[in-house]
């Protein structure tokens, strides 16, 4: 999957993807053949990173 290049549609995406069709981000990067180390990089320089117990990229 082609990641946008927007990172707060990438936050958007990723979040909606995570709340509808994936439990886990592990699960998200591997079935969309991404890279973790991408995503987690570029939305901590947003302010957010991965909460497991909520699914979901939050504010730090």
């Amino acid at each position: 999957m082609n990641l946008p290049n927007d990172d707060y549609i990438l936050l958007s995406l990723i979040n909606t993807k995570l709340r509808d069709e994936f439990y886990s981000l592990d699960s998200l990067c591997e079935s969309l053949d991404v890279s973790l180390k991408d995503i987690c990089s570029r939305l901590s320089s947003l302010g957010y990173e991965y909460c497991a117990v909520r699914n979901a990229f939050v504010p730090r």
